[in-house]
């Protein structure tokens, strides 16, 4: 799977669990999931449940730490998908 279609799904994944007031345009590369999306640390948790079930891996305690930027989130989907 190519980088592009990750980032693709991720923001499908991220965009239901953005609060009313910030547009999925701010979903970039470089967004933090928290501080700048203002996501909330129980949303990170359906996040990496819906990562896990799009791309079909599992995630531990320290991906889900990681998983900080939408380009971690990505990164980490590709170390697990090619591991």
């Amino acid at each position: 799977m190519k980088k592009e279609e990750i980032e693709n799904q991720l923001h499908d994944i991220v965009k239901v669990y953005l609060p009313q007031d910030v547009s999925t345009k701010e979903i970039g590369p470089d967004s933090h999931l928290m501080q700048d999306l203002g996501i909330n640390s129980a949303h990170l948790v359906d996040i990496a449940l819906d990562v896990e079930d799009a791309f079909d891996i599992m995630l531990d305690e320290k991906d889900m730490e990681e998983m900080q930027t939408v380009s971690d989130s990505v990164q980490i989907v590709l170390r697990k998908l090619n591991s």
